[in-house]
């Protein structure tokens, strides 16, 4: 089994690619068979989506490689973050120039959706934006899980959740995926 997962920002210190690259741990622990691929969004940059930009370049190779990594896996994992209420910037232009490809970027992939912030909201409107469009974009969303005030409840030198309760809900939405 092929796991893609990524952070959804462009961010070098992106805590979301952080939780994201977690959870993919957390699959080859519980399978050691799992490979995992994290994405860096920067490998896709895109001028911003437009018709016209569009009619002038078709469909740009760093969408289609994007597609095609979504298309080789067997499972998604995307940690959205939460700018301004919505996706970054990066990622919604990223989406918007995949799907022209094919709307149904997402390939019928199982996926866990997480989200992550500083505060104490844990970028959960974006989550819900994402958990309920997904479908539409054939996405199979196995599980969500948004991960409040960061930085109290992960430990960025081990890389892991120290919140045992959030930690037990990652694990349970990781087996979601996996099952």
């Amino acid at each position: 089994m092929k796991i893609v997962a990524f952070g959804a920002s462009t961010s070098s210190k992106s805590i979301n690619k952080q939780l994201a690259m977690y959870a993919g741990r957390l699959a080859t622990e519980i399978n050691p068979s799992i490979e995992v691929e994290v994405l860096d969004l920067n490998d896709y940059e895109l001028p911003l989506f437009s018709q016209d930009k569009e009619a002038e370049l078709g469909q740009p190779e760093a969408a289609k490689a994007f597609f095609n990594k979504l298309g080789e896996s067997d499972a998604i994992i995307i940690s959205f973050a939460e700018h301004n209420g919505s996706y970054s910037a990066a990622y919604k232009n990223l989406f918007d120039w995949t799907s022209r490809i094919n709307q149904k970027l997402f390939q019928s992939k199982p996926m866990l959706l997480l989200a992550t912030s500083p505060g104490a909201g844990g970028a959960v409107t974006v989550l819900a934006a994402a958990t309920g469009s997904a479908p539409y974009f054939s996405g199979e969303v196995k599980a969500s899980l948004s991960v409040p005030s960061f930085f109290d409840n992960f430990d960025t030198d081990k890389a892991s959740l120290t919140n045992t309760e959030l930690d037990l809900k990652l694990k349970a939405a990781v087996q979601s995926l996996l099952a």
